[in-house]
């Protein structure tokens, strides 16, 4: 099993902050699922406005945090890193249900299941929980894409060439 700290986290996904939602993997079993950590605290940015008198994780952050321990998961599976070559999105959300209230102080639980993986395309089943108790739970779709230069750096990179 394989456990990363935030600076392989942040190889092996492109976010930062304030959109980094894993915080440190404790296992990984490549090919077939990971558990990881997202600690909630005061310090979010979202907490000014989901909700100033009391403030609660939105439930879209949840699934956000367990895509990102899928592509972890993805990444090492594949035994790549992140890279400017390609991109793995979060492409299809199902069965998305929220159980209870994650609130300042929460460390959350992050596990996340590959169900299947056919061609680029990969399929998860994640629960999110506190203290055991279920917060979040979600069936994910992601894709790893190639990226292609946008038109305009590529033509300004063959006029820089001509010239």
């Amino acid at each position: 099993m394989t456990v990363l700290d935030i600076r392989a986290i942040l190889e092996h996904l492109p976010h930062r902050y304030p959109f980094l939602l894993v915080d440190r993997v404790l296992e990984i079993e490549k090919g077939k699922r990971i558990v990881a950590l997202k600690n909630v605290t005061m310090n979010e940015p979202f907490f000014t406005g989901h909700f100033p008198n009391l403030p609660v994780m939105p439930g879209v952050l949840q699934i956000e945090a367990l895509a990102q321990a899928a592509g972890i998961l993805s990444f090492q599976t594949l035994g790549r890193v992140n890279d400017d070559e390609s991109v793995y999105y979060l492409v299809g959300i199902d069965g998305a249900r929220f159980k209870r209230p994650v609130v300042p102080g929460d460390q959350l639980r992050l596990e996340v299941e590959i169900t299947r993986t056919t061609r680029s395309i990969w399929k998860f089943a994640g629960k999110a929980s506190v203290d055991g108790q279920l917060s979040a739970e979600v069936e994910l779709m992601c894709a790893l894409r190639d990226v292609k230069p946008a038109v305009g750096s590529e033509a300004a990179a063959t006029a820089s060439q001509a010239n």
